[in-house]
Parts: C-alpha cells; sequence; structure tokens
C-alpha cells in the first residue's frame, strides 16, 4: 500500500495540474449527462460533485507536490 502511495505521488510530482484538469473533465462529463435527464448521474449530480472535490483536492496538493 506505501508502495501505491508513493509511485502516485511521485507521478502527481512530474504533472502537478493533472488532478484539477480531472475535476474539470468530471464537471464536464457531468454537464454532459445533464443533457440526457433520465440518467441517474443527472439526477444526482454525481460527477459534478466528485470533479469539485477531485479539482479543490488538486489545487491544495500544486504545492506539496512540487
Amino acid at each position: 500500500m506505501n508502495d501505491l502511495i508513493d509511485r502516485i505521488g511521485h507521478f502527481l510530482g512530474g504533472k502537478p495540474g493533472l488532478l484539477p484538469l480531472i475535476g474539470i473533465g468530471l464537471i464536464l462529463l457531468n454537464f454532459v449527462f445533464q443533457l440526457f435527464p433520465s440518467n441517474w448521474f443527472a439526477e444526482v449530480n454525481l460527477f459534478l460533485h466528485i470533479g469539485l472535490i477531485v479539482s479543490l483536492i488538486g489545487i491544495l496538493l500544486i504545492r506539496p507536490l512540487q
């Protein structure tokens, strides 16, 4: 488990802006799901909330990962 965390840390250290970009992608995916209102994902805005959390965590981790 520690090796996995170390590998993820080294990977994200070289690409500090990747997590916010993934979060923005999830938010855009939520917008696409909003175009199809009969979908469960559109009703609960799942990808919007996950995207916001991932983006905020990514912004907070930019400095420590550099």
